[in-house]
C-alpha cells in the first residue's frame, strides 16, 4: 500500500512538507524522526527552559500537524 505524508509547519500551512511512501514502517520512521527534528531545533532556539509537560505539549503540537493518507 502507498503512504501519503502531508506535514504542515503550522496550523495555516498552505504549502506543506509531502512524502510519498510503499512501506509503513519507513513512513513511521520518517514521522517520528521529523517530529524529533522539529522539537530538537524549538529547544535548542528556544531562550527559555522547557519542562517535560512543555516537551509533551510540543510533541503533540507536532504530531496534530501531521495527516496520513492511504493511496
Amino acid at each position: 500500500m502507498k503512504y501519503k505524508v502531508t506535514y504542515k509547519i503550522d496550523s495555516l500551512d498552505t504549502k506543506p512538507s509531502i512524502e510519498m511512501f510503499n512501506d509503513q514502517d519507513e513512513m513511521f520512521d520518517y514521522i517520528g524522526e521529523e517530529v524529533q527534528r522539529r522539537i530538537n531545533w524549538s529547544v535548542e532556539h528556544s531562550p527559555y527552559s522547557l519542562s517535560d509537560k512543555d516537551l509533551k505539549d510540543m510533541e503533540a503540537f507536532e504530531y496534530s500537524l501531521v495527516r496520513i493518507d492511504e493511496l
